[in-house]
């Protein structure tokens, strides 16, 4: 387990940029709008962790390499359903997929525990993405292949190269067990292991750090100890403000789904404790974009974050 934790973030080094430092990893660092300083090496090169360029799905039924616990990232479009492992994105961290003609990304930070899905034509032009190496808030930086801009996960937003300041849009997913997943959805397909690369996806490289409040990397703005470092909350990205569901919180409020008022618009809050899974709504019944991940780390990126309260 030991060798296998070195081939990835926080067990190699952290390499701090100086002020005059012009690239890092093989990228030219021009037009940030992050501080220079902020952005680290996790260790792997560029492509060090390899993107999924062209995945290959199988049907749930051949689906043997999943237990009905295992954890996937789930995305429906067009009416088509997939299902994206963890314990394949702990490996690739991204995956570029196209349903019907429409190209998207799917994105997975184990430090961060967030998975989130962006559509890949932020302008004119299709843009695929690969893993950087590098961090920002201990998150992953993406690199799209056709500007070599830096895109950071969690803002959904270029921070350098000639896409600086471009942003992506989020599409809806959620985070939830394979079984719950294919009850809902039983003619969904999954991402296969026939990757292209061997990896042992049966072993996960990150096992215990969920568990522990040690971060390998430091952030810009420590999240108060209110919640534990790693406690898993919902959140939401609204026109001015963001707000975080705690999960400690929805399961004091003990609703599996519950209104909530939000900048003047009504959101269904849907709590599912049994999967450990929650995702939202609108008043029509559509899933809104959101996005499940460490407490820590939806305060480095939103310190001035809302934070809902059972109370409420």
């Amino acid at each position: 387990m030991k060798l296998l934790l070195t081939l990835f973030y926080g067990l190699i080094f952290t390499l701090p940029l100086s002020m005059h430092a012009a690239s890092l990893n093989g990228f030219t660092l021009d037009r940030l709008t992050v501080p220079v300083e902020q952005i680290l090496s996790g260790g792997p090169g560029k492509d060090g962790i390899p993107a999924i360029l062209k995945p290959n799905f199988v049907s749930a039924s051949k689906a043997h390499f999943l237990k009905g616990h295992d954890t996937v990232l789930g995305l429906t479009m067009n009416g088509e359903s997939r299902a994206y492992p963890i314990k394949i994105l702990n490996w690739h961290e991204v995956v570029n997929d196209s349903i019907d003609g429409r190209h998207f990304v799917i994105s997975y930070c184990p430090l961060c525990g967030s998975g989130m899905a962006f559509l890949a034509k932020p302008g004119k032009q299709t843009l695929t993405f690969g893993v950087s190496g590098l961090l920002y808030n201990s998150d992953v930086l993406m690199y799209d292949h056709q500007t070599e801009s830096l895109w950071s996960q969690i803002h959904g937003k270029a921070i350098s190269g000639g896409a600086s300041g471009t942003s992506l849009t989020q599409y809806p997913l959620k985070l939830t067990r394979w079984k719950q997943w294919l009850e809902d959805h039983p003619n969904t397909k999954v991402l296969s292991t026939k990757t292209g690369f061997y990896r042992s996806y049966s072993q996960d490289p990150y096992a215990g750090y969920s568990r522990t409040p040690r971060l390998y990397f430091p952030v810009a703005n420590q999240a108060p100890s209110t919640y534990a470092v790693k406690e898993t909350v919902l959140g939401y990205k609204g026109n001015k403000q963001n707000i975080a569901f705690p999960f400690s919180e929805l399961r004091k409020h003990d609703q599996e789904k519950f209104n909530y008022q939000f900048e003047g618009k009504l959101l269904t809050i849907h709590w599912d404790s049994q999967n450990q899974s929650a995702w939202i709504s609108d008043s029509t019944g559509q899933q809104l974009s959101s996005t499940m991940l460490y407490w820590f780390a939806w305060y480095a990126f939103y310190p001035d974050t809302k934070v809902f309260k059972a109370s409420q």
